[in-house]
């Protein structure tokens, strides 16, 4: 396996779980440093159409909290590229579950041009936070 200097993933975070955790875990595993971009409320309500049931500061401090997490940073805009331009990183992670979609067989043919990788990694099954949340009605 490849060890990177600086990888980079993003996400929600929104009611932590053991998905997020793994995705973390295994990102972590293949680079020496990890930042971690925490979506912002309005970043999620652009594209997901509800507010996050935890608010950001609160999302933030949690995944700051984590072991595998070096760095949080807001993720103010869905472009990652604009990201890899502020953060500089040689890698991101992703979730598997995203593999082969336009979106991101876009973002992985334009980071290969500026030689940064785009890794994949394993989603965990029958978790999610919209699972969460439609188990409690939210």
């Amino acid at each position: 396996m490849k060890k990177y200097k600086i990888g980079y993933t993003t996400g929600v975070f929104d009611m932590f779980h053991i998905g997020h955790l793994n995705i973390l875990r295994r990102a972590k595993e293949q680079c020496e440093h990890l930042i971690v971009g925490v979506s912002t409320d309005e970043v999620v309500e652009s594209y997901k159409h509800h507010k996050p049931v935890i608010p950001f500061a609160d999302r933030a401090a949690i995944v700051e909290a984590i072991c595998y997490v070096d760095e949080v940073v807001a993720q103010e805009s869905m472009d990652k590229f604009e990201a890899w331009k502020n953060l500089n990183f040689d890698v991101m992670f992703h979730g598997s579950e995203w593999k082969g979609s336009d979106l991101y067989n876009g973002y992985v043919e334009k980071f290969t041009t500026v030689g940064v990788d785009v890794v994949f990694l394993p989603h965990t099954d029958g978790i999610s936070s919209t699972m969460l949340r439609e188990r409690n009605g939210k």
